[in-house]
């Protein structure tokens, strides 16, 4: 039998607010089946999903031009335009 992979929440909070789900059959199906494969709860296999969303959502991966272009304009930045200085002493002089 293989190994199951058990979540470790950061704080092991109480259990205690819910969430209600409708979802079509075959979701649940998927889900149950999931469920049956890893050993996690139906919360957990949430949990992860949504970890996992927000932590691709957070990394930018570029490639090909996209990151020639990215590297480039770090390398060499153009030149501020008047509006961008005039924008930047606009919130030094709020902000201090």
């Amino acid at each position: 039998m293989p190994s199951v992979a058990r979540t470790t929440h950061p704080s092991r909070e109480l259990k205690k607010d819910r969430i209600e789900l409708r979802v079509a059959g075959s979701a649940k199906e998927l889900i149950q089946r999931a469920m049956a494969v890893s050993g996690l709860t139906a919360g957990d296999l949430a949990y992860e999903g949504a970890r996992r969303v927000l932590d691709e959502h957070q990394r930018m991966v570029l490639a090909g031009a996209d990151r020639d272009a990215f590297l480039a304009a770090v390398l060499s930045p153009p030149e501020p335009t008047d509006k961008l200085v005039a924008a930047l002493r606009r919130h030094r002089d709020l902000i201090g």
